[in-house]
């Protein structure tokens, strides 16, 4: 392909993206399925150009507004080629000249565009914040509240590309033998620093050619969802409940934390995504898990199954936004209300998954959110509704289950891009009181007027 039809491609692209009939990753990955005269250059070149304008898309928007433009996927490529990719004038407009598969000539005020934005500074100080950050200009006060004056640097984490992070499958094999089978394969993997089974790797690679993937050693799962699965907690011969499964990753994890031994439940109300995990627990040899659709969170299968569970996972359903250095294009995809409504959706899962805790057992709260209002209000909102559950300070159930340094201080876990390496991550863990024995009234009232001891016989 030329650079000009690589061009166009992606034009074409982040219309369908900005359409919002998927998400960029899918949209992208069925073009190249039918495009597959494209080469891997060409692959990498594309995906380049959808990739840097949906991370850098606010000040790509502002600089495009500033010069007199209304932005769309053209001017905003246009854009990215000259500020972010560094393209001479020329190239552009060589590019660009209308032959079949490339875009079409530049207009005058494209033209004008490209020679304004030509050895331009990207972030001038003038530029505001939210353009700056590359959020939502909404979303702003929310960020604000969690992150304070981190706003800046965690939002520059969160445009980076993210590192391929895999968790070993200790069902298959072990952290030291799956290091070594992608040292063979010429990959260069380093240990996560958090998670006691995860690999890092900061190349790209085809990872469902190797062995080591085609036989369940290894599953692709970024070190803050890892860490998640294990303070669950979940040992052998539990009962155990995946509340919002999806595609399977966390309960996989949890399969192998309890050693394929005990039962194992993942539920979540698109059947479809528990189908898609058929293939991925049968290759991970996860044998003890049950999938089971419900049709909303308060199924009839929650009250079949009260206080039936050792450990209550809940993944909770979440705007992603500790997810954008993978999924870009989310943060575009965000409406003003969608935190008020998340936030109401995860406290009526978070209501109907307590009912499954038995006494002495944990829910187990998740995000990959960095909204406190997705976070520690949650939580805060769930035990004042909710006094027969405690929380339990993460740095005490970290020392239960990890060996490695608890990453906080305080009673629940926030990881970040910018402090940890990982995804925004939180993890709360809330365990149901023992139920107090009452004492038998019927037993007591025989034995009301009865000496406390036997009398002892006088000689």
């Amino acid at each position: 392909m030329t650079p000009g039809a690589r061009i166009e491609a992606a034009i074409g692209l982040l219309e369908a993206i900005n359409a919002g009939r998927a998400p960029a990753d899918d949209i992208v990955a069925e073009y190249f399925r039918r495009h597959r005269f494209a080469g891997v250059k060409d692959r990498a070149a594309i995906s380049k150009h959808i990739y840097g304008v949906l991370r850098q898309r606010a000040s790509i928007d502002w600089w495009v507004s500033r010069n007199g433009m209304v932005p769309d996927a053209r001017k905003r490529l246009l854009a990215q080629l000259s500020l972010f990719e560094e393209w001479p004038i020329g190239s552009i407009v060589r590019a660009c000249d209308g032959d079949v598969f490339r875009p079409m000539p530049l207009d005058q005020a494209e033209q004008a565009l490209i020679t304004a934005l030509s050895g331009a500074k990207p972030h001038p100080n003038e530029m505001p914040q939210d353009a700056r950050g590359n959020y939502p200009t909404w979303l702003g006060p929310y960020l604000e509240k969690a992150l304070g004056r981190d706003v800046p640097r965690e939002m520059a984490a969160l445009e980076a590309e993210a590192p391929m992070d895999l968790r070993v499958n200790t069902l298959v094999n072990e952290r030291t033998t799956a290091l070594a089978a992608l040292e063979d394969a010429g990959i260069m993997p380093v240990r996560t620093p958090h998670s006691p089974l995860g690999l890092r790797v900061f190349e790209r690679f085809p990872l469902s050619t190797l062995s080591v993937f085609k036989s369940g050693g290894i599953e692709v799962q970024d070190e803050g969802s890892q860490v998640a699965a294990l303070l669950a907690d979940a040992r052998p011969g539990m009962r155990v409940v995946d509340f919002c499964a999806g595609a399977g990753g966390k309960t996989l994890a949890l399969a192998a934390s309890m050693k394929n031994k005990g039962h194992l439940v993942a539920c979540d109300v698109s059947a479809k995504r528990l189908e898609r995990a058929t293939q991925r627990l049968r290759r991970a040899t996860a044998s003890i898990v049950q999938r089971v659709p419900l049709e909303n969170q308060r199924d009839k299968w929650v009250k079949k199954h009260v206080m039936g569970f050792d450990r209550v996972f809940v993944d909770a359903p979440c705007t992603g936004t500790g997810t954008w250095r993978r999924n870009p294009d989310a943060k575009w995809r965000l409406k003003e209300n969608d935190v008020s409504e998340l936030a109401a959706l995860q406290a009526d899962i978070l209501d109907s998954a307590q009912r499954l805790v038995k006494p002495g057992g944990r829910l187990i709260y998740a995000t990959c959110s960095i909204l406190k209002e997705e976070d520690e209000d949650q939580v805060e909102n769930f035990l004042a509704a909710h006094d027969q559950f405690t929380l339990v300070p993460i740095t005490d159930v970290w020392a239960e289950t990890m060996d490695t340094p608890c990453p906080v201080r305080g009673t629940t876990l926030r990881l970040s891009p910018a402090r940890h390496g990982t995804d925004g991550f939180f993890v709360a863990v809330m365990q149901r009181k023992m139920i107090e024995k009452k004492p038998d009234k019927k037993k007591n009232d025989a034995n009301d007027g009865a000496p406390d001891e036997a009398p002892v016989d006088e000689e």
